[in-house]
């Protein structure tokens, strides 16, 4: 009766496990900042399945320790030792074999995933052939559009040409076709966007949250990827590696925008003549130079040396800033 009664509580524990598992690979989703990108959907789904399945492994382990710490504890005066139990060969088989499954499923997945928004990593591009043209992703849309739909329109549609490029500390983008440049990266939505990364100096990582995207950007390498932005909105383009001291300061918005928008932005920037666009880190910079009486090829920015930023930028179109505070 006793081995009736643990069989029912656990098959009843084991379903509840199951239910929190799914509600919480479903609740993940809302952890991440709005998909903003076909590859968004991708990396969201993978977040989520290992969310549901540590969930799972963690309450089915956590319930029966605190089930039989409770109710299976020897009393308060027994020293006596417990059961002799022999190995049971048929369980250890199951707990070896699972975990090796599953970790050689998830890395699968993880690598397949991966692969789908071909990333590269810096060694990679050092050592191997790199392609000149990467597939994209074509994941669920992030709204009720049919996925075919998107994929058709997006396969028809001529790919968006961008090169970016990084330096200390500044993003600059150019559109080839129009031959405009600008700090503000502008895309059209539902389109294929190709960009090439180059950096002027050292290591800088386009980090885009909304896209889910990170790609290391490698000096003395062009590097390509392609992705698809499926959401129209103004997102944040952020250094992800450490490049020196104003790194935090080299940022740039991301504008998603419909096709006809793009073009009239496009048409926009062409019209404007090449000038000095705001920079957040020079201006630090030369504060901090006037402050402190400190020469411009040497300054101390609490207690750390750097090099002087780069020059700002010459740009066709450059966002209105209002410059933020010299760091005190």
């Amino acid at each position: 009766m006793m081995k009736l009664r643990a069989i029912l509580i656990m098959t009843a524990y084991a379903i509840l496990v199951t239910l929190v598992s799914f509600w919480m690979a479903k609740q993940s989703y809302s952890w991440f900042p709005p998909e903003a990108a076909a590859e968004a959907k991708l990396l969201d789904d993978l977040f989520s399945l290992f969310t549901g399945l540590g969930t799972f492994i963690y309450l089915g382990v956590i319930g029966p320790f605190l089930y039989s710490l409770v109710f299976h504890r020897a009393s308060k005066y027994d020293m006596s030792d417990g059961p002799h139990i022999e190995g049971n060969t048929w369980l250890e088989v199951v707990w070896t074999a699972t975990p090796l499954i599953l970790v050689l499923t998830l890395s699968f997945v993880s690598y397949r995933t991966y692969e789908k928004m071909a990333v590269r990593g810096p060694m990679e591009l050092v050592h191997l052939h790199m392609p000149q043209m990467m597939q994209s992703a074509y994941a669920e849309p992030f709204d009720s559009t049919p996925q075919q739909d998107i994929q058709e329109a997006v396969q028809s549609a001529p790919v968006e040409q961008i090169n970016v490029t990084a330096k200390q500390w500044a993003w600059v983008f150019h559109y080839p076709e129009q031959d405009i440049t600008s700090t503000e990266l502008h895309l059209p939505v539902d389109r294929r966007v190709r960009f090439t990364l180059r950096s002027e100096d050292v290591l800088h990582g386009f980090y885009i949250p909304a896209f889910r995207l990170k790609q290391d950007v490698v000096p003395k390498h062009d590097i390509d990827f392609e992705l698809t932005p499926i959401k129209t909105g103004t997102y944040r383009l952020r250094d992800s590696m450490f490049s020196g001291t104003y790194f935090a300061a080299n940022q740039a918005d991301v504008v998603v925008e419909p096709f006809n928008e793009y073009q009239q932005w496009l048409a926009d920037a062409a019209a404007q003549s090449p000038t000095p666009a705001f920079n957040q880190a020079a201006y630090e910079y030369s504060k901090a130079s006037e402050r402190e009486g400190a020469t411009k090829e040497k300054v101390a920015v609490r207690g750390w040396e750097t090099i002087p930023p780069a020059a700002p930028p010459i740009v066709n179109y450059a966002p209105k800033h209002q410059p933020d505070s010299p760091p005190g």
